[in-house]
């Protein structure tokens, strides 16, 4: 498992040196849509090559943000035009259950706007909460100020946890589900401070 984690951050390493910031835009706009690819795989190899010096951290934390954003937009106008049946029809090609996307549904009617922010946190979510925003007519401008916050966290700690272990690239490979859990850890903590703040207004 570790040797096929290694060539996964290799191949994605290489990629970034190959085409840039491009690739990065590509790989977290597609992060948000329902063609899925885990972040993990794009911004923490984009914080190694920064701390090779291949690229700057903070342009690279950028465009991974606004290629994370206008993803979510994209799939927010995608539910938004296309509908509730059609978005399901069109999931299951992409490996995407129906029940997920109700479960999301579900996500999304109990947190009500705030849930754009919390889901942008949670794995498991953050590639599908723009859907039920579409399907709900949530008001755009609220929702890509949630999106944004959201995908501006994320996408920061990824990246500057690829930089600061910098080329220790097995120290990653060794801690991975450590570093998951902690970044688990922090999207609960904040999306229960959400949630809190919710419940004293």
């Amino acid at each position: 498992m570790h040797q096929i984690l290694h060539d996964f951050v290799n191949i994605f390493v290489n990629m970034i040196n190959e085409i840039g910031y491009l690739g990065i835009f590509i790989g977290m706009f597609l992060e948000s849509t329902i063609v899925p690819i885990p972040s993990e795989l794009v911004m923490i190899p984009a914080g190694i090559a920064s701390a090779k010096g291949i690229m700057n951290i903070y342009i690279a934390t950028i465009v991974g943000t606004l290629g994370n954003i206008l993803g979510a937009v994209f799939s927010y106008y995608l539910a938004l035009t296309l509908g509730r049946k059609i978005i399901l029809k069109i999931g299951k090609y992409f490996f995407i259950k129906a029940h997920t996307i109700v479960k999301i549904e579900v996500f999304f009617k109990k947190y009500g706007s705030a849930s754009v922010f919390i889901g942008r946190l949670l794995p498991g979510f953050r590639h599908f909460i723009s859907l039920p925003a579409g399907l709900a007519k949530m008001d755009f401008k609220l929702f890509l100020f949630y999106t944004s916050l959201g995908a501006t966290i994320w996408t920061s700690i990824l990246s500057f946890t690829g930089y600061f272990i910098g080329e220790n690239q097995d120290l990653i490979i060794k801690n991975i589900k450590e570093i998951s859990l902690v970044i688990l850890i922090f999207s609960i903590f904040v999306a229960s401070i959400i949630y809190a703040y919710k419940k004293i207004r």
